[in-house]
């Protein structure tokens, strides 16, 4: 049983290291950061959307963002798309393929930003968000994963996770999208870490 937890602990630290050590990592989260942190100053929301296990991560995005991450703020715009009652009505009346693309094309204007996580990069229903948000004029964010699939090509800035399992990619997913909400936090509300900076500097000393 040891073994087992020792084998999956080494290899998520593996495909974290990789992550850190790409080139291209943290210019990459810079850019997502930036436009994110303009669509929130700019009075636009974020949509996110996902499938089974990054359908929780997308959610797990949007409540961090409506409700708090570390600090009390104000909230800000945000919506994981694909409630229970929209979900079955569009996937029993049109396809499970458009339960993300018509919520979007009623809920959303230009001016907001769309999340997509997929850890494959191909299922059809983000495929079509991704094709909504551009006819409404909406920038595209991808948290991906292995090739980055179709949905790479079709964003307008994406981030692709190392690993060759979903969970791995997962993990990775959910490390951007706690530090993506922090780094918003920090821009957009400076104010309300400005404590927790003055901690850090007495405990240096």
């Amino acid at each position: 049983m040891e073994s087992i937890w020792r084998t999956s602990l080494y290899e998520a630290k593996d495909v974290l290291t990789e992550f850190l050590e790409s080139p291209a990592t943290f210019s990459q989260l810079n850019s997502i950061s930036k436009l994110l942190i303009e669509t929130f100053r700019n009075g636009g929301r974020v949509f996110s959307c996902g499938n089974g296990g990054s359908h929780c991560d997308a959610m797990h995005f949007a409540e961090e963002l409506t409700g708090r991450y570390r600090k009390d703020r104000r909230p800000l715009g945000a919506l994981a798309l694909g409630d229970p009652s929209h979900l079955t009505c569009v996937a029993n009346d049109y396809g499970f393929e458009y339960v993300f693309s018509r919520q979007l094309l009623g809920l959303a204007r230009a001016g907001d930003a769309l999340l997509v996580l997929s850890t494959s990069g191909h299922s059809r229903n983000l495929i079509y968000a991704i094709e909504a948000a551009r006819k409404i004029g909406m920038p595209v964010i991808g948290l991906l994963g292995r090739t980055g699939g179709a949905v790479k090509d079709l964003c307008s800035l994406s981030i692709v996770a190392p690993g060759k399992s979903s969970d791995r990619i997962q993990e990775i997913h959910i490390k951007i999208i706690h530090t993506l909400i922090e780094v918003i936090e920090r821009s957009l509300f400076p104010d309300h870490y400005v404590d927790q900076e003055s901690e850090r500097i007495q405990t240096n000393l």
